[in-house]
């Protein structure tokens, strides 16, 4: 013999789970927006104080890939949380279409980090060229 009961109802667990996934959402947004502005700052600053070189905005430009590949990371877990309860086959259809979207985003990010990281790395082994403040 079982003992059926339910510690919280679907509703209420629908609620808080709904809290949780805006919550997550907006943790995601907040990082993307704070990379955007952080990469922005950064991408000002070596302009005017003529640091303008390629390896200098490639630095900026694979700090935001790391920022958009978390971000995204924290969205992606908001769609899995909210298929959570009881999800129907729409629902489960729409967050393979959303997961396979943002692997490949993901993936071609991760890709494109890797390459600038390789590029980074191997013009820090180089002597800076002659030619003062003109991009290389």
């Amino acid at each position: 013999m079982f003992l059926s009961f339910e510690v919280v109802s679907e509703s209420a667990l629908r609620e808080v789970i709904g809290f949780m996934v805006r919550l997550i959402e907006f943790a995601g947004a907040l990082i993307i927006f704070i990379g955007a502005v952080w990469a922005f700052v950064q991408f000002l600053r070596a302009g005017v104080g003529g640091r303008g070189r390629v390896a200098g905005f490639n630095r900026i430009r694979l700090s935001l890939g790391r920022f958009l590949v978390l971000g995204l990371e924290f969205q992606l877990a908001g769609d899995v949380l909210r298929t959570a309860v009881a999800p129907s086959f729409t629902e489960i259809g729409q967050l393979a279409a959303i997961a396979a979207i943002r692997t490949v985003l993901n993936y071609f990010l991760g890709r494109e980090i890797a390459q600038e990281r390789a590029e980074i790395e191997q013009g820090d082994t180089t002597p800076p060229p002659s030619s003062k403040g003109l991009p290389t």
